[in-house]
């Protein structure tokens, strides 16, 4: 799987927008509306993270992506900024390989770890993310940058429902 899986291209950069839109039906599905209308990155924010490098795709076998990974590096660690996946393709791994593949870009940059931000109950969230190995961080060990990201989460709203800060050591 991990060969369908490139950078994505300025082509693909509305497709994005449309997985997560379809993505976010799920959240819909068990009672958080609100995450499921919230608008996908803009084209503008995905062209950022295509430009430099951190924004791949997974496609399927006519090159049309499925799924896509945006990373970041936050405060020495790569950082999965989001991950989508369109629900015609949903519990096939095709998210988890996309991480690892993310883990392989931070592992040859040297950095040490990998970490997110996400929901404690949902369950194709924190509770997927503990199976595969991440812990959640305590108050005390979130970054400041890991902080400041939280702070920008609860002040969109995205608080009405527990989430955490979670790390995977490299």
């Amino acid at each position: 799987m991990r060969d369908l899986i490139r950078l994505a291209r300025e082509g693909d950069l509305p497709v994005l927008r449309d997985i997560e839109r379809a993505a976010g039906t799920c959240f819909a599905d068990i009672g958080m509306s609100f995450v499921a209308e919230d608008e996908p990155p803009s084209v503008e924010t995905l062209r950022e993270f295509q430009l430099d490098g951190r924004l791949w795709v997974r496609v399927d076998a006519y090159d049309h992506p499925v799924a896509y990974l945006m990373a970041a590096v936050v405060d020495g660690c790569a950082h999965l900024d989001q991950v989508s996946v369109h629900p015609d393709y949903a519990n096939r791994r095709i998210g988890w390989s996309l991480m690892e593949h993310m883990m392989d870009w931070a592992r040859a940059r040297g950095l040490p770890a990998v970490t997110l931000t996400t929901y404690v109950e949902v369950k194709w969230n924190g509770p997927y993310y503990e199976r595969c190995g991440f812990r959640y961080l305590t108050d005390a060990e979130l970054t400041p940058g890991l902080r400041s990201i939280r702070a920008a989460e609860a002040a969109h709203g995205l608080d009405q429902w527990p989430r955490a800060g979670m790390r995977l050591e490299l």
